[in-house]
């Protein structure tokens, strides 16, 4: 594994918030800026829903039916797509499990690795973060929660705070105020 600049971010939406739930869908963007996003068929087993997720990600389970992939397509999908790569997420601690979940229905291995943002972030880009976040959410125009838009302002969020977090320390200040 190697890294790169941006980092490629992962983001996965799902059909609740527990240890029931399934992974609905899986965007990414990668370090050289390409994109790939797919919403998943979910399996006879896969049977929770939360419909406070639903109302937050707008994706029904008959979309998902209707035109979600199967699993073991995704998970091909991913793995040629990222390699040998890591991915890193800011929601880490749901996102990672239910990658597990989505590549052992698969019965896969993820040839990628999946980890936390959080390691990536230096203490003045976390400052910054939810901030900038807010504007880049603005400036993009994204009114969706969905896994490939979230990803994409994740990604875009790390570089301007990285930027940002590079200024001198004086100009820095103004900024994080």
């Amino acid at each position: 594994m190697f890294k790169q600049y941006p980092p490629s971010i992962i983001d996965v939406e799902a059909s609740g918030f527990g240890a029931k739930s399934f992974p609905i869908e899986v965007g990414v963007v990668r370090y050289d800026g390409a994109k790939i996003c797919r919403l998943i068929r979910p399996l006879d087993e896969w049977a929770h829903w939360d419909e406070s997720a639903e109302a937050l990600h707008g994706i029904s389970r008959s979309n998902l039916l209707s035109h979600g992939n199967n699993p073991v397509q995704v998970c091909r999908e991913l793995n040629e797509f990222l390699g040998n790569t890591v991915v890193y997420s800011d929601g880490w601690v749901v996102d990672h499990p239910w990658l597990i979940k989505l590549f052992a229905a698969a019965s896969m291995d993820m040839t990628f690795s999946c980890r936390a943002l959080d390691y990536l972030l230096s203490e003045d880009q976390m400052a910054l973060w939810h901030d900038v976040k807010d504007d880049i959410v603005d400036s993009l125009n994204v009114r969706r929660h969905r896994a490939s838009s979230d990803a994409m302002v994740i990604q875009q969020t790390f570089i301007e705070t990285k930027r940002l977090s590079t200024l001198p320390k004086s100009d820095f200040a103004a900024v994080a105020k």
